[in-house]
C-alpha cells in the first residue's frame, strides 16, 4: 500500500506542473508580436488619455494639465503623513481613515450578510419572507441612508460606517443566496438519506459549492463600499479622502482633486485585484 501511494505521488508530481513551470510555458507560448501588441495597446490608451487631458487643459486654463498635476503629486506624496491639526493631515492619513471606515462597514456587512444569505438560500420560507424587503431597499441610493444614520447615531463617524454597511450588504446576501439555491438537489437528498446534521450539510456541501458565488458577492460589495465612502465623507467631514477632496475644492486646489481621483481609482483597483486573486484560488476552474 505504501509503495502504491509513493508511486501515485510520483505520477502526480510529474503530471501536475508547478506554478513556475506554468508561467514559463505560458511565456514561451507568447510570440514577440503578441507580447508587443499586449504591451503597446495599454501604452497607447494611456498616451491618448494624457493627450486629451493636455488639450482640455490648454483650452481651460483653470484645469491643471498632466505635468502640473504630476509635480503637485510629487510634492504631496513627499510628506504623506504630516499632521498640522485635526482637520489638516497628509493624504496618507486620509487614505488610511477611509480604508478603516470601509473595513468596519464592510466587515459588519459580511458578518451579517453571509449567514443571512445562507439561510435565505437554504429555507424557502425565509426567502419568501425577506425577498420583498430586499427588493424594496436594495435600489435605494446609498446617500439616502445618511440622514437616517445621523438621526440614529447622532455622530458623523458611525453614520458614515452605517452608509457603507447598508450599501454593501445587498451583493453579499443576494450572491450567497443564489449560490445556495444552485446547489444540486441530489446532494441534499444524499445528505438527508445519510441523516447528516445541518452543520455537516453546511461545511461539507453548501460552503464549498457556494464559495465562488460568495467571493463574487464580496468583490462587488467592497467595490460599492469604496465608491460610497468618498461621497459620504464629503457630507460628514473629518479626516478621509472625501473630506479632503471637498476641502481642496474650497481651497480651489484642482490639482489635488485630480490626484485624489487617481488615488481613489488606484486603491479601488488594488482592492478588486486582491479579491480576484483570492477568488481564483477557490474557483474550481482555477485548480
Amino acid at each position: 500500500m505504501t509503495a502504491l501511494m509513493t508511486s501515485l505521488e510520483k505520477e502526480a508530481a510529474v503530471v501536475v506542473p508547478s506554478r513556475r513551470e506554468k508561467f514559463t510555458s505560458w511565456l514561451r507560448g507568447l510570440s514577440w508580436g503578441t507580447l508587443i501588441a499586449r504591451t503597446l495597446a495599454p501604452i497607447m490608451g494611456i498616451a491618448f488619455f494624457i493627450l486629451v487631458w493636455t488639450v482640455l487643459s490648454h483650452f481651460r486654463t483653470d484645469l491643471p494639465g498632466p505635468l502640473v498635476t504630476w509635480h503637485a503629486a510629487v510634492e504631496l506624496f513627499a510628506h504623506p503623513f504630516y499632521v498640522n491639526g485635526p482637520n489638516d493631515q497628509g493624504i496618507g492619513w486620509n487614505i488610511l481613515r477611509s480604508l478603516g471606515r470601509v473595513g468596519l462597514g464592510f466587515g459588519m456587512a459580511a458578518l451579517i450578510g453571509i449567514p443571512l444569505g445562507f439561510m435565505l438560500g437554504r429555507f424557502r420560507f425565509l426567502n419568501d419572507m425577506f425577498s420583498p424587503i430586499i427588493s424594496l431597499l436594495r435600489p435605494v441610493s446609498p446617500l439616502a441612508w445618511l440622514p437616517i444614520g445621523l438621526l440614529v447615531f447622532k455622530a458623523a463617524e458611525p453614520a458614515s460606517i452605517w452608509v457603507i454597511f447598508i450599501s454593501s450588504i445587498w451583493p453579499i446576501i443576494i450572491n450567497t443566496a443564489v449560490g445556495v439555491s444552485q446547489v444540486p438537489q441530489d446532494y441534499l437528498n444524499v445528505a438527508r438519506v445519510l441523516n447528516l446534521s445541518e452543520w455537516k450539510i453546511f461545511t461539507k456541501i453548501l460552503f464549498p459549492s457556494v464559495l465562488p458565488y460568495l467571493l463574487t458577492g464580496i468583490r462587488l460589495s467592497i467595490g460599492v463600499a469604496w465608491l460610497v465612502i468618498v461621497a459620504a465623507e464629503m457630507l460628514t467631514g473629518g479626516v478621509g479622502l472625501g473630506f479632503w477632496v471637498w476641502d481642496e475644492w474650497n481651497n480651489l486646489n484642482v490639482a489635488h482633486i485630480i490626484i485624489a481621483i487617481f488615488v481613489v481609482g488606484i486603491v479601488g483597483l488594488l482592492l478588486e485585484q486582491f479579491l480576484i486573486q483570492i477568488a481564483k484560488r477557490f474557483t474550481y476552474e482555477a485548480n
